[in-house]
């Protein structure tokens, strides 16, 4: 008798796999686009200005590279995603962290707009959901 389970594939390390790929997609094309285009990439010009203020913009596009960075190292993960624990739950505590500072915003200031709301469940759902899942399929170096 074998101590071995059989996991339906899509709960299994290719599922995994895909949905980390998937997931990931979001912080590197958001990232990307915030590096690019600036505050407007998500706000449209600022209300009553033509022009951020420099130190706004430059702030959001550095924040946005660290953004993209973090989407790919993600994607750093998905090839053998079983032997990647250290690394994916690093990545996963930055945007949990992150997610809490998107929370205490929404506590001080008021829920934001529908696009952040679905980043703040990715935040503090979908990702420690994920860290759950990466657990289950996880192998230890060697």
């Amino acid at each position: 008798m074998s101590g071995s389970t059989t996991r339906p594939v899509a709960f299994g390390k290719r599922g995994l796999q895909g949905a980390v790929a998937l997931a990931a997609l979001i912080p590197v094309l958001t990232g990307a686009s915030g590096m690019l285009s600036g505050l407007s990439s998500i706000t449209g010009p600022l209300p009553g200005t033509g022009v951020p203020p420099v130190d706004l913009d430059s702030h959001f596009r550095y924040l946005s590279g660290i953004f993209l960075g973090v989407g790919l190292a993600f994607c750093s993960c998905v090839p053998e995603i079983e032997r990647k624990t250290g690394r994916f739950r690093l990545l996963a505590a930055l945007v949990v962290l992150g997610g809490l500072g998107r929370a205490i915003s929404a506590f001080a200031f008021g829920l934001p707009s529908l696009p952040h709301l679905l980043g703040l469940g990715m935040e503090l759902l979908v990702v420690p959901l994920l860290v759950l899942w990466q657990a289950r399929i996880a192998r230890p170096p060697g």
